[in-house]
């Protein structure tokens, strides 16, 4: 099937790097790094996480099946869009308007605490639906808020969710199935997911420090990122989409990178772009030693040393089944930027360069994220999950 030209018109973001597209934009472009040393999410374990520093909205629906943070979340993020959703469902009417939510957790820290009690006495909340872990769960809340009647599903391929999200709302609007789609990725802390890496020893207890010698892991993050999506040539543009699932193992990656180099290779050649004309590489650049590896590889491998880089996790720490469409928002906020000093986001790390890794040219100091000599025109997102779930968005400056 031949896509359509497709736009990423409005977005709403809400993440440990700020409660708006402005902040996040703000505090990515000075180096503010806004994660918060804990053990609430796993006693005796004291490490950063990129917790939500915001008063989330009271929920519009009343059923106990909706009451989540993850639902107030996904509420705080589209109440930024609000205005262009109205005005899509009035425009094309509500069963042309799609919503397609990545996640990997939904409601599983209510479930926590119903099964706390269940073991402790035998119960459960009055207050508790078991519904409100379903994975489509994020996507059938925000269609019943906004009155959407179009398709509502949810993807949950865990770190690719929320970028596979968008790769799906272009399909749909491909196939004529609908004219607008919201589209992206929620995910909340919880103690599932913290325990989880840990027991992957993949969690670090300081800020996230990838591509270095001395990474030692991932921070844990939550985070909302959702979009409005259309033909409407407003926003970005979504030019190319590529996706993967090369099945190496459940958890670690391809070390070859052969997964990853394809969904590279077939979002440029779906964008009908070469190489040489990205300007930008969102990197998944989690601080694991095997994915900071695998990714050097394969960005390397198709672009060589020169494009500009850099990972966004230490402002977000990992969002997980958000993460894609966070940081195709980051992405989107580049390439909005209409100033004289366009920006790109820092890289954060201790310059301290793995001699095992391929070289990458990454966007480390502050003056080179403002310095660049025109505004990036195409910027490349990667996201790489478990099972070899890969997929790679290709944006565009309209």
């Amino acid at each position: 099937m031949i896509q359509e030209s497709c736009y990423l018109n409005a977005l709403g973001i809400v993440c440990a790097a700020g409660n708006n597209g402005e902040q996040v934009k703000n505090n990515i472009q000075s180096g503010n790094v806004n994660l918060v040393q804990t053990d609430q999410y796993h006693t005796g374990f004291n490490v950063p996480l990129g917790l939500i520093n915001a008063e989330l909205p009271l929920l519009p629906l009343e059923h106990k099946k909706w009451q989540s943070r993850n639902n107030q979340c996904a509420m705080a993020a589209l109440q930024q869009i609000r205005a262009e959703v109205d005005t899509a469902i009035a425009q094309y009417g509500a069963h042309r308007v799609a919503v397609i939510i990545g996640t990997s957790t939904s409601g599983i820290a209510e479930s926590e605490q119903a099964i706390r009690q269940w073991v402790n006495d035998g119960t459960v909340p009055d207050s508790y639906d078991y519904g409100l872990q379903e994975m489509g769960a994020p996507a059938q809340f925000i269609a019943e808020v906004v009155g959407a009647k179009g398709p509502a599903y949810g993807i949950s391929t865990a770190c690719s969710s929320g970028a596979k999200a968008l790769a799906t709302a272009r399909r749909l609007i491909s196939a004529d199935l609908c004219d607008a789609v919201i589209a992206g990725g929620v995910d909340t802390m919880c103690q599932l997911t913290v325990q989880g890496f840990q027991s992957l020893q993949a969690v670090s207890d300081s800020i996230c420090n990838p591509f270095s010698v001395n990474r030692k892991g991932i921070n844990i993050g939550e985070g909302a990122a959702l979009f409005l999506v259309s033909k409407q040539k407003h926003g970005v543009k979504l030019v190319g989409t590529g996706e993967s699932s090369d099945a190496h193992h459940i958890s670690a990656p391809d070390p070859e990178g052969k997964g990853a180099i394809k969904c590279i290779e077939n979002a440029l050649q779906d964008g009908q772009l070469q190489p040489h004309q990205i300007d930008y590489i969102n990197l998944h650049g989690t601080a694991t030693e095997l994915n900071d590896q695998m990714e050097s590889t394969a960005v390397n491998t198709v672009f060589g040393a020169d494009v500009l880089c850099s990972s966004t996790k230490p402002f977000t720490g990992h969002t997980l089944g958000a993460a894609g469409a966070v940081e195709a928002g980051i992405c989107w906020l580049m390439l909005v930027d209409d100033t004289t000093q366009p920006f790109m986001p820092l890289h954060i790390w201790d310059s301290q360069s793995d001699p095992a890794l391929a070289p990458l040219n990454f966007v480390d100091t502050v003056e080179s994220s403002r310095a660049t000599n025109s505004a990036p025109n195409y910027v490349l997102s990667n996201s790489f999950a478990f099972g070899g779930n890969n997929i790679s968005l290709i944006l565009g400056r309209i």
